[in-house]
């Protein structure tokens, strides 16, 4: 059981006179050695004083159109899309939970006939609700792009008529 001499890159400081191993750092950490000229008792560090916060005051004065347009036309597609997939969701909970059957009974007894009467899953099948829900979402896109590109144009014009929206910017 004797250990091996642990040299200077295994953990051990390098003795006075002997080189440090290659990719060793001093075990000062970059400090002066104790006993430097002009070293006293270390002092506490002063923390630095909170600086004040700045605060900035701007004007929106005009607004890109083509970037409103870019930006519009890019949530409404997420919006279309998120509207096809609600229908198709809520048609296939609607579906599952059984409510188109309670749906034709209940026409079925209001209409005085029993089974043979009105079928809800005919007119409103999934293909033709995921159908609507698509022409919908596309009348949407084109609505919503071109709303708010015309939001922007008519935001511009009154901006340079009274100035803009003021606006306070802090950092933090």
């Amino acid at each position: 059981g004797q250990r091996p001499a642990q040299g200077p890159s295994q953990g051990q400081p390098a003795q006075p006179g002997q080189r440090p191993a290659q990719g060793s750092r001093p075990a000062t950490g970059g400090q002066r050695p104790a006993g430097a000229p002009g070293q006293g008792t270390p002092g506490l560090v002063k923390p630095a004083p909170k600086a004040k916060v700045r605060r900035a005051r701007l004007l929106i004065s005009k607004v890109d159109p083509w970037s409103v347009l870019k930006m519009a036309f890019l949530l409404s597609v997420a919006l279309g899309i998120v509207t096809v997939v609600a229908a198709i969701v809520l048609w296939t909970v609607l579906d599952l939970t059984g409510i188109f059957d309670q749906v034709d009974s209940l026409l079925g007894t209001l209409a005085g006939t029993e089974g043979g009467g009105f079928e809800l899953k005919k007119v409103a099948s999934l293909g033709q609700v995921a159908s609507f829900a698509t022409i919908i979402a596309v009348v949407n896109v084109v609505l919503l792009t071109a709303l708010s590109m015309l939001s922007a144009v008519l935001y511009n014009i009154s901006a340079t008529l009274v100035g803009g929206i003021g606006v306070t910017l802090t950092d933090d």
